[in-house]
């Protein structure tokens, strides 16, 4: 549960799982402050999401700095810092996941990431939904259920969904789940709202790292689409696709790929 006392909590005594959650919940408290205001600010549209953005931004730096200064960063709204790729530790975050969901009140489909990645490998993780009122981490990660749906169901954007996702449904007898942000979606499969989360439409590190940390300690499949591993703090920041899904879909879902590709 997204804990609205978060402030009061000491992070020196943290480790590394619950910092991940401490910090996530405090940008996401950050943000509910942010959307509570808009009106009386003035914001709306992309003033808002702009202005949720830096804020949450602003509140992760400050943390990471002061909590944990000898570890790197990499943020989607941040410079680059390449001094990472020499780096042990690595905190790869993104403030607003769902810029346009927390643009239109009272949408909940938007989070805040944050993961830990050392010595080449995801070490902790959580993703808050600050609307939902939920974070969920590698600390405290959720046993998935026996699926619920008679179908297997596929979550995808609301806006845009790959038309080889469509494909892949009509193969599998799946329905497609329409619902906002890369974390969120990847969030519906370790809540049972979704069985899989396919994408090939491009992202970046930080779309997934916290998301994918969860999803694993879940007991998820977690891969790229051709079935190899995913891999973190890379130069090249771009991780175009992915696949999270329940461990009996991963053959399914990478053979289809494999045989029909995703354009």
């Amino acid at each position: 549960m997204l804990n609205r006392l978060a402030v009061m909590i000491d992070p020196t005594t943290l480790d590394d799982h619950a910092f991940a959650v401490w910090a996530a919940e405090r940008a996401g408290t950050v943000l509910l402050d942010v959307r509570a205001g808009a009106e009386a600010d003035g914001l709306e549209g992309k003033a808002l999401k702009d202005a949720g953005d830096a804020a949450a931004q602003a509140e992760l730096d400050r943390v990471l700095t002061a909590h944990r200064p000898g570890d790197s960063v990499l943020s989607e709204e941040a410079a680059d810092d390449k001094s990472r790729l020499t780096a042990k530790r690595v905190w790869i975050i993104d403030p607003l996941d769902g810029t346009r969901e927390f643009s239109e009140p009272p949408r909940d489909d938007w989070a805040v990431h944050v993961a830990l990645w050392e010595d080449g490998e995801l070490v902790a993780g959580a993703v808050a939904q600050p609307a939902l009122g939920e974070t969920f981490s590698t600390g405290r990660p959720l046993v998935v259920p026996p699926r619920t749906s008679d179908r297997p169901r596929i979550a995808v954007s609301r806006s845009r969904p790959p038309a080889f996702v469509e494909a892949l449904a009509a193969e599998l007898g799946a329905e497609l789940v329409p619902m906002g942000s890369a974390g969120v979606k990847v969030m519906s499969v370790v809540r049972d709202v979704a069985d899989a989360y396919v994408h090939a439409g491009g992202q970046y590190q930080w779309d997934n790292a916290a998301p994918v940390a969860v999803a694993r300690a879940a007991g998820l499949h977690c891969s790229r689409v051709d079935g190899s591993p995913i891999v973190y703090n890379e130069d090249d920041t771009s991780l175009p696709d992915l696949i999270v899904c329940r461990p009996e879909l991963a053959e399914q879902i990478i053979e289809f790929v494999r045989q029909h590709g995703t354009d």
